[in-house]
């Protein structure tokens, strides 16, 4: 009896915004991480390394905000952001001993964790300002490429999310299930855990089986 007040408390006291900042932290992390372990597979030094964790985690969250007009800008208003950021940076290049292999799968799992959070978090923020549900899915798409852009380019890469990959179309799928769900009437934790969840199947199965998107030709 004790076990069931107990579990129903939990219940009933739970709230989806402490929930929507550990994602948010998640996202911070896995992009943070993703960024210094190119660097580092790049040769860069400690600074060039955290640099290019900070754009990879913050700058599609910026520009998101920058077009909503949302200020002060996520970062500047809670510091944890830049400190999780600087701590995750650190411990991935002390510990992290980068080889083709290993870069291409860590790369490729820290980059899929970061893909789902941010998608999430694009899409709740503009929701939250107003934004129609096509805006809003294009603010989340924002949200997660930015960073990798700017990430790939200092690094001297084509972006991941020029190439064939099954990348932007996850975070849609996810985003399209998020809003079918919000609309069903599910609870809003659910409906972000199923979000997230269906983000990350979609784009490690397509890891897995490399699915691809082919090139548009038109032929005579």
């Amino acid at each position: 009896m004790l076990n069931i007040a107990l579990d129903t408390t939990l219940i009933t006291t739970f709230n989806p915004r402490s929930l929507l900042y550990l994602f948010d932290m998640i996202g911070i992390v896995a992009c943070s991480v993703s960024g210094t372990i190119l660097a580092k597979h790049k040769n860069f030094d400690v600074f060039g390394c955290l640099l290019v964790s900070i754009v990879t985690a913050i700058g599609g969250g910026t520009v998101r905000d920058v077009i909503l007009d949302r200020h002060p800008l996520f970062w500047m208003m809670d510091m944890s952001y830049l400190t999780v950021i600087t701590i995750a940076s650190i411990t991935t290049q002390i510990f992290f001993h980068p080889n083709s292999r290993r870069v291409d799968k860590f790369l490729k799992l820290t980059d899929t964790i970061g893909l789902s959070a941010f998608t999430l978090i694009g899409i709740k923020v503009a929701d939250s300002m107003g934004a129609n549900v096509p805006v809003a899915l294009l603010l989340g798409v924002i949200t997660i490429i930015v960073g990798g852009i700017i990430r790939d380019m200092i690094c001297n890469e084509i972006p991941l999310v020029l190439q064939q990959e099954i990348y932007i179309s996850a975070a849609l799928a996810g985003g399209i299930l998020y809003f079918a769900l919000y609309n069903l009437g599910v609870a809003v934790w659910v409906a972000d855990i199923c979000t997230m969840s269906a983000i990350f199947s979609i784009r490690m199965l397509a890891i897995r089986y490399d699915w691809q998107f082919p090139s548009l030709e038109w032929r005579r």
